[in-house]
């Protein structure tokens, strides 16, 4: 089954609010569930999980919510709008995008995602001066994880 049908499907289930789509294909069966939408502060964030019956083989998405009580999860924070490789910069060698205590508008580059060796600009969400940046050029994020605090 096609990536981009089960991308599909998980936008559906979102959108329509259903807990869980099941759709066979032939041989292939795809089922995708959605497990709560608010959990309790003591509990991991809601997960989604798409289950291809014919692999046998689980694979996590993206949390569609995330709840933390951590404070760098702050409205002021820029969060990873997807799973991945961040960097800081355009390559090893040049300087970084934005650096602490640098004025930034909202829409400039503040750094770049690799997600399935595509490179993904992450654009600055509002305009402001970088307080901190909490994320290493080269380190693994999530989805929802904060990356900077802008003020």
């Amino acid at each position: 089954m096609d990536i981009r049908k089960v991308k599909k499907l998980m936008e559906l289930l979102e959108e329509s609010g259903m807990a869980e789509i099941e759709i066979k294909e032939g041989e292939e069966s795809v089922k995708i569930s959605r497990f709560g939408s608010s959990p309790a502060p003591t509990q991991p964030p809601a997960q989604s999980f798409v289950q291809q019956h014919a692999a046998s083989s689980s694979v996590p998405v993206a949390p569609t919510t995330t709840a933390s009580t951590d404070p760098q999860t702050s409205d002021q924070s820029t969060t990873s709008p997807m799973v991945g490789t961040f960097y800081s910069a355009p390559s090893p060698t040049a300087k970084p995008f934005v650096s602490v205590g640098q004025k930034i508008n909202q829409g400039d580059t503040v750094g770049i995602i690799e997600a399935m060796k595509i490179m993904n600009q992450i654009e600055a969400d509002r305009s402001g001066t970088v307080i901190k940046i909490l994320i290493k050029d080269g380190e693994a994020v999530e989805f929802g994880q904060p990356l900077m605090i802008i003020e």
